[in-house]
């Protein structure tokens, strides 16, 4: 294992981290897990992924966990190729500005992202790799299109991106997506590098990238899609970083940003 101090680049505004490598980079493209104390629903989702056998790199993105989930033996064994851990300042916008970085400075032609909580079928990662293949920049996992499954969705979140959040970034994007507060995607480095889109700026701090990314890089002309995916809650209590309806309130009014341009890097 090899263990380094990160500092940020002069061209990209990334936080200040820690990396720890277990293993030389191997495939095309990186799987992206940001977490922040998921605990044994982290770990279960980990040895899910290496039983797939989807063949990509793992790449940790932790926000600061202190619950004892990321212990070095239990990830090299299950396949995480790197631990990125924040120093810096920020939320999960900081986690994923670190995390493409790192992935762009490894060489990697593409990112496929996926929550640490669980809930993810991941056995889509294959279908993600596939479309990065084909050409695609940004791949929007759905589970609301044919072949995906929504499982014990809440009511209130189901019509929220139903009704809401999805139209509000189709009307923005000028492209139709049915799932847009959905974690599981695929970007290509093509558009991760691209300055018109400016991934690395301080203004992503937490939800933004995922309500500006699927607007700019359809508005930019860039391959744009969806994928089925699983997502399935839990029985009962809700598992969530998003508590509250300020919350949810806050993520509506990022989603009205991002689709009138208020994150482009020419905005005013």
């Amino acid at each position: 294992m090899t263990e380094t101090q990160q500092r940020p680049r002069d061209d990209r505004q990334v936080p200040r981290h820690e990396r720890r490598d277990f293993a030389p980079r191997r495939s095309r493209y990186a799987v992206v897990v940001p977490v922040i104390n998921e605990g044994e629903r982290l770990r279960g989702q980990l040895r899910r992924m290496h039983d797939c056998g989807h063949g990509l790199d793992v790449l940790v993105a932790d926000g600061g966990s202190t619950d004892g989930s990321l212990a070095d033996d239990f990830l090299a064994a299950h396949g995480v190729r790197s631990v990125l851990v924040k120093t810096g300042p920020g939320r999960l916008g900081a986690q994923l500005r670190m995390a493409f970085s790192a992935a762009l400075d490894d060489g990697y032609q593409g990112v496929i992202t996926v929550d640490g909580n669980g809930k993810d079928g991941v056995d889509a990662i294959a279908r993600f790799a596939a479309r990065l293949d084909e050409g695609y920049d940004y791949v929007q996992g759905s589970r609301f299109v044919r072949g995906g499954r929504a499982v014990n969705t809440p009511w209130s979140r189901y019509l929220a991106i139903r009704l809401l959040h999805a139209p509000l970034l189709s009307a923005g994007a000028r492209t139709w997506y049915t799932d847009t507060t959905n974690g599981f995607r695929g970007h290509s480095a093509r558009l991760l590098a691209d300055p018109r889109v400016g991934v690395f700026r301080t203004v992503f701090d937490a939800y933004e990238l995922l309500a500006y990314l699927p607007v700019r890089a359809a508005r930019l002309g860039l391959r744009v899609g969806e994928v089925p995916v699983t997502r399935a809650y839990p029985r009962g209590a809700v598992p969530t970083k998003i508590t509250k309806w300020s919350g949810h309130l806050d993520l509506l009014a990022v989603a009205a940003r991002a689709a009138t341009g208020r994150y482009d890097p020419d905005a005013g």
